[in-house]
């Protein structure tokens, strides 16, 4: 088995439609792309492997330590796939980069969708990533499915089964609307809140944004280099705002016994 994956756990939720969604993430949230020849690597195998498995990627979004996919799995072989997927594409990056140990976070995981509102919300949560990341609008992110729905056959890639989602929102031009407008409304609370593991981490980046702009940080990553009382001050007024001393040093960066003793 290769090295970056722990298939050896309980079963996971099964959904009753066949569609999920898939959250890979690097382990320790170190980055997983170093670069495109990366990131086209990953594409060409999770292709291969999902075809094999007769799985259809309804969306995909690539970040840099993490991957999002929504995909139809009726004949529940998804574990499969994606031990097809990540145990060659961790042995690549290992050799690649001269990295040692492993590439991915636990295994992935696989929430399951179970209503059409649900689905639509999935596929246009996927693709705000990188604006939520501040990598980019949606429409100029080029490593996610988006345009694929917004300009069919004019993407460079051809990757997702697209049919169910445009039919369900009237063709393109719907599909760019309905996603601009849960974007625009803060509409991803309701479904965030349905995926383990996604709602408490983005919240507390939503709640941490006055604080960074007060501070006048870049990203949260820059607290480690302020001097300490400075370092102190923002690291309290993080906890003060209700975000977990977990989060807090996911976050930052800063070990939880310091933002414990700091913010006691």
């Amino acid at each position: 088995m290769g090295r970056g994956i722990d298939m050896a756990r309980g079963p996971r939720a099964v959904a009753a439609s066949g569609y999920y969604h898939v959250v890979v993430r690097g382990n320790g949230k170190q980055v997983i792309f170093e670069d495109d020849e990366d990131r086209y690597r990953f594409l060409n195998l999770m292709r291969h492997a999902m075809r094999a498995g007769d799985i259809h990627i309804i969306a995909w979004c690539f970040m840099d330590n993490h991957v999002h996919l929504i995909v139809h799995d009726e004949a529940c072989r998804l574990s499969d796939a994606m031990h097809a997927l990540l145990s060659p594409y961790a042995r690549y990056f290992n050799k690649r980069s001269n990295h040692v140990g492993h590439v991915f976070q636990d295994r992935f995981s696989a929430a399951p969708i179970e209503d059409d509102a649900y689905l639509l919300r999935a596929v246009a949560y996927v693709h705000a990533n990188p604006a939520k990341a501040g990598a980019g609008a949606m429409d100029q992110y080029r490593w996610s499915s988006y345009n694929e729905y917004a300009h069919p056959g004019a993407s460079e890639f051809e990757v997702v089964d697209s049919d169910l989602v445009l039919n369900m929102l009237g063709g393109p031009a719907g599909f760019v609307r309905f996603s601009r407008g849960l974007q625009g409304d803060g509409g991803f609370s309701t479904y965030e809140a349905r995926v383990p593991g996604l709602a408490p981490l983005d919240r507390a980046k939503e709640r941490a944004k006055p604080i960074m702009q007060t501070y006048r940080l870049a990203s949260l990553g820059e607290v480690q280099s302020l001097d300490r009382a400075k370092r102190d001050e923002v690291l309290r007024a993080l906890r003060n705002a209700g975000i977990s001393i977990r989060q807090i040093e996911q976050l930052t960066g800063i070990g939880r016994s310091t933002v414990a003793r700091v913010t006691a």
